[in-house]
């Protein structure tokens, strides 16, 4: 049972990962359009665009509900990144601890 257990959170472990390099470049496509670096009517470009706003707005839509923009500049990004890696760091590790110890 070890070997699934370890498995799932090894894929768990690698979705966050790829959740977190979504947000980071999401959020340095938005620095690039806002200051005119490159535009969406490259056809690659928009498509890039529009999937990383479709996986990474259903996860920062509450925090930007919550959390003011300060100056114009959205923080929330910021506070998922933090938290993707707080989940990283000590709850997954944690869990995984647990179910091995629980299961055997």
């Amino acid at each position: 049972m070890a070997p699934i257990i370890n498995l799932v959170f090894f894929i768990l472990n690698a979705l966050l990962n790829l959740l977190w390099w979504a947000i980071i470049i999401s959020a340095v496509l938005s620095w690039l359009f806002a200051f005119d670096v490159i535009n969406r009517r490259n056809q690659f470009v928009y498509n890039v665009a529009t999937f990383l706003d479709r996986v990474t707005d259903p996860i920062l839509a509450p925090f930007r509900r919550i959390i003011p923009s300060i100056g114009g500049v959205d923080i929330s990004p910021i506070i998922v990144l933090l938290l993707l890696q707080g989940i990283q760091i000590f709850i997954l590790p944690a869990l995984q601890n647990t179910l091995l110890n629980v299961l055997g």
